[in-house]
């Protein structure tokens, strides 16, 4: 897949509000910042703070959200001010018409610069069957670090985008995890071993950043494109790795 162009986002405004990313009258893209949930559901644990409630309350509109975020990921998420656009891009997400590309960090040097993770997957819990999964993975940065790691003097880790062309759960994390290039910062599926590495380096959030989405908008059928770099911990992570935060 090609690279994405750039849609730069708006500055942050108010405190508690989520960068913007695009806007019009059907439709928003914002930035969500790692660590906070998209909406209240059995996965919140006490959580009283929603991504969902900031938006309704920054707009000043209903919100109707076309996917979801999970708590630890970062970056493009793609909410509509109106059911039927609501409904339109729901239907283009679930057909796959919507182009997704994430930035992540793994533990190991993957053998190939572009590969192509094909491994069924199950729905999470309580959801048992098994359906077809595909991630597209291209390596962007190698990099050694000089961290001790089971008996070797230094660790090695990969920058890598990845392009799911399914949307299954955790699907990204798992699919790393099939192919023992675990992500780091993943509590879930990682590995500790490198996580504490990292938390070590001053990095404490997962690596899993929502860096553009794509699609045709529902109302004019013009094609839109959108970027959402990354911030905080994700940028120092890329310069532990020698990677520059805006080239990337």
């Amino acid at each position: 897949m090609n690279e994405f162009p750039a849609f730069c986002p708006s500055p942050a405004g108010d405190v508690g509000t989520l960068p913007l990313l695009f806007r019009d009258r059907w439709l928003a893209v914002v930035h969500k910042p790692d660590g906070l949930m998209v909406h209240d559901s059995a996965l919140a644990r006490g959580e009283t703070e929603f991504a969902v409630d900031r938006l309704r309350a920054q707009f000043d509109s209903p919100i109707y959200l076309v996917h979801r975020l999970d708590r630890a990921t970062s970056g493009c998420l793609l909410l509509a001010f109106d059911r039927d656009t609501a409904s339109a891009l729901g239907k283009a997400w679930m057909a796959g018409e919507v182009r997704k590309q994430y930035l992540t960090v793994c533990r190991g040097w993957p053998a190939e610069d572009a590969f192509r993770v094909d491994h069924a997957l199950d729905g999470g819990p309580g959801k048992p069957v098994k359906k077809p999964a595909i991630t597209d993975f291209q390596v962007l940065q190698r990099a050694e670090l000089p961290w001790p790691s089971q008996g070797f003097e230094t660790s090695r880790y990969a920058l890598l985008r990845a392009s799911p062309v399914t949307g299954r759960y955790r699907q990204i994390r798992r699919h790393l995890k099939h192919v023992f290039h675990h992500l780091i910062g993943d509590t879930s599926h990682g590995d500790g071993r490198h996580n504490r590495a990292w938390r070590m380096a001053g990095v404490h959030r997962m690596l899993l950043h929502a860096e553009a989405l794509a699609f045709v908008h529902p109302h004019d059928g013009a094609p839109l494109q959108v970027r959402c770099r990354p911030d905080g911990d994700f940028v120092r992570a890329l310069g532990l790795l020698g990677a520059d935060a805006h080239a990337s």
